[in-house]
C-alpha cells in the first residue's frame, strides 16, 4: 500500500496516531510506536508530514485503529524539510487536508493529484510564493467545490454558496465583490508551472488567502480555523 502522511498526534506515552491518505483506502489511522533508540528515531522521520511512504497494514474490522509493518520511504523528500518556505507550505497542506480530508474509500486521482503535488513542491527551483494558493484552488476540483470560471463576466460577484459568478450579489447570501471576484478567474490560469510568473503582493496573496479559506470554510464545516496561514502570511513578500 502506498500513502501519504497527513498528520501525527500523540495517543499516549507509547504511541503516536498517524492519519495517513492511502491509494487503496482513503484517509486511514495507524497507531505508530515511540522511543528512543536509533531505529525508533528513524522510523519517526519518516511519517513528517507529506512524507511518501509504502508499507504493509493489518486493519481489522470494527477497529479504528490499524497497524503499519514494513515501512519505507516512496520517495524521498530533501527541500520541503529543509526550505522553510516549502516546510511552512507542507504544515499549511497538512493542517488543510486533515480537516477537509476524511473519506476511507478509495479516490486514485485524488490520491495522485496530492502525491504530484507535493513532488512539484519538492522539486521547485523558481519561487514556490504562490504555490498555497495554487494547491487551494486546484483542491476545489476534487473536493466538489471547484468555482464555475465558465461564468465568469467583468463586473460579476462570486456566489459562494453556489460557486458560480452572478451579475449581482445573493440576496441573503454570502457574495465576493467584483474586485475580489476576478482574481479566482485568475487563479484559474495557474499552474505549477507558470505559478512563479504571477505577481502580488504580500497584501493581495493574503486577501487570496483569506479568500479562500472563507470559501472553503462555508462548504467544509470542520475546516475551522488554521493556525498555519498565519506564518505563510508573514513569510512571503
Amino acid at each position: 500500500m502506498q500513502g501519504i502522511v497527513v498528520n501525527v498526534i500523540k495517543y499516549n506515552e507509547k504511541h503516536n496516531i498517524a492519519h495517513i491518505y492511502t491509494d487503496r483506502r482513503g484517509m486511514l489511522a495507524f497507531l505508530v510506536r515511540q522511543g528512543s533508540t536509533q531505529a525508533a528515531r528513524m522510523r519517526n522521520a519518516m511519517f513528517m508530514p507529506l512524507s511518501l511512504i509504502e508499507f504493509e497494514a493489518q486493519l481489522q474490522p470494527g477497529r479504528e485503529l490499524g497497524t503499519l509493518h514494513d515501512v519505507r520511504r516512496s520517495t524521498m523528500l530533501m527541500s520541503i524539510y529543509s526550505d522553510p518556505m516549502k516546510n511552512a507550505i507542507a504544515m499549511f497542506l497538512s493542517e488543510l487536508l486533515s480537516r477537509t480530508i476524511q473519506e476511507q474509500e478509495q479516490n486514485m486521482v485524488l490520491y495522485s493529484f496530492l502525491r504530484n503535488s507535493i513532488i512539484r513542491l519538492e522539486e521547485a527551483q523558481s519561487s514556490v510564493a504562490n504555490f498555497h494558493i495554487c494547491f487551494l484552488y486546484k483542491l476545489g476540483a476534487f473536493i466538489g467545490i471547484q468555482p464555475d470560471v465558465e461564468s465568469y463576466r467583468e463586473g460579476y460577484w462570486f456566489n459562494m454558496s453556489d460557486g458560480v459568478f452572478t451579475p449581482s450579489p445573493l440576496a441573503g447570501g454570502k457574495s465576493i465583490a467584483p474586485s475580489q471576484a476576478r482574481v479566482l478567474q485568475l487563479l484559474s490560469r495557474m499552474t505549477w508551472d507558470n505559478m512563479h510568473l504571477f505577481r502580488f503582493t504580500r497584501q493581495q496573496r493574503n486577501e487570496m488567502l483569506e479568500m479562500m479559506l472563507s470559501y472553503y470554510r462555508l462548504h467544509h464545516s470542520t475546516l475551522g480555523t488554521l493556525r498555519s496561514p498565519e506564518v505563510l502570511k508573514q513569510l512571503f513578500t
